[in-house]
């Protein structure tokens, strides 16, 4: 257990290794409890919300959902975030725990001028999320709807392990899976249920360290490294959030035009060609450059590859794909190339 956003968190329960290779393989069960809920609701939810994020929530159709960003007025990240749109004058935002204070005092601010209110309920609210190639199979006996009718980045409101719940497609490790939001009081049971009717099946929990390997193979950012308030959306590889062609203004807009014109640096995907693990913090090079260029900002030995990968950000003419790079490890430079990202890619 360590401290982690306030909270007591499990980095492993059985390993991390086992861990991240059974929801790669059949399913495991995480507790993010530790996340934030903020609702919108109102006639103008919608609008405060388009004037709020760098998306445009007023074209979620009710129970779809997407990947946000809330971003200063100079462009930075503040948090990246899910936003679910539950009915038509009702949404929920999922920020990380880390941001989630920050992120509501946000909203709240914005949403001054619109006839919307924000209730957040983080401390009401648990989430479990199970994830993995076999995590459909083990829910469906526990609730009350067609899992098949559910598509990625979406949701309903039904019955789970017996408690009410909203019940989302939607995870952050790359595989098929899904999170409920269930009642505070709730987790406990909801938790015990799914590993019984899992135990069978594989089904096994899963801490902080397999959902960090987990996502970065799936590429997936992680807010404090790849994603903070000196990073805009273009510099991070995820401009393609950013609706600047949403009608009326909305925060960070002048700002996150220049970004796109003018990213000041650029976020690349790595293969390390030697064992050494690029961790976060150490430099990174142009071959046969002295000074070093940029920073990694998430690193591991993949447990579903078998190499070295990593996350950098480098200077903006430097992403091709192929591109030779050096990481900083110790006292040598270890060879390392551009690569695509994600790095793991489920077969569907």
């Amino acid at each position: 257990m360590i401290p982690f956003a306030g909270w007591d968190m499990p980095v492993q329960y059985q390993g991390l290794v086992e861990e991240h290779r059974a929801v790669r393989s059949t399913a495991g069960l995480f507790d993010l409890s530790h996340m934030g809920e903020l609702y919108v609701t109102g006639p103008g939810a919608a609008a405060a919300l388009d004037y709020a994020l760098i998306t445009t929530p007023s074209k979620l159709a009710v129970g779809r959902a997407h990947y946000s960003m809330i971003c200063a007025d100079d462009g930075g990240v503040i948090d990246d975030l899910i936003v679910y749109r539950l009915g038509d004058e009702r949404f929920l935002a999922v920020p990380n725990a880390s941001n989630a204070e920050s992120v509501s005092a946000a909203l709240r601010e914005r949403l001054a001028g619109f006839d919307a209110k924000l209730d957040d309920a983080s401390m009401r609210t648990s989430l479990v999320a199970i994830q993995g190639p076999r995590a459909a199979e083990i829910l469906q006996p526990l609730v009350d709807v067609d899992l098949k009718t559910i598509k990625y980045y979406s949701g309903t409101q039904t019955r789970a392990c017996g408690v009410p719940a909203l019940l989302a497609r939607t995870g952050y490790t790359g595989e098929d899976g899904f999170e409920l939001f269930v009642a505070w009081d709730d987790a406990v049971p909801v938790w015990d249920a799914l590993l019984a009717a899992g135990a069978s099946r594989g089904l096994i929990p899963a801490g902080l360290g397999a959902r960090d390997t987990l996502r970065l193979e799936a590429g997936m950012p992680l807010y404090g490294q790849e994603l903070n308030r000196d990073t805009t959306p273009f510099e991070a590889g995820l401009g393609r959030l950013v609706n600047l062609a949403k009608p009326g203004d909305f925060v960070g807009r002048a700002a996150l035009e220049r970004s796109k014109e003018a990213p000041r640096k650029a976020l690349v995907g790595l293969r390390l060609s030697s064992r050494g693990i690029a961790r976060i913090g150490y430099p990174v090079y142009l071959p046969a450059a002295a000074d070093s260029c940029g920073t990694i900002t998430s690193g591991t030995s993949s447990p579903t590859l078998g190499f070295a990968i990593a996350m950098a950000y480098v200077p903006t003419g430097h992403t091709e794909m192929g591109g030779a790079i050096e990481v900083g490890i110790r006292d040598q430079r270890v060879s390392a190339a551009v690569v695509p990202m994600p790095f793991y890619r489920r077969s569907t």
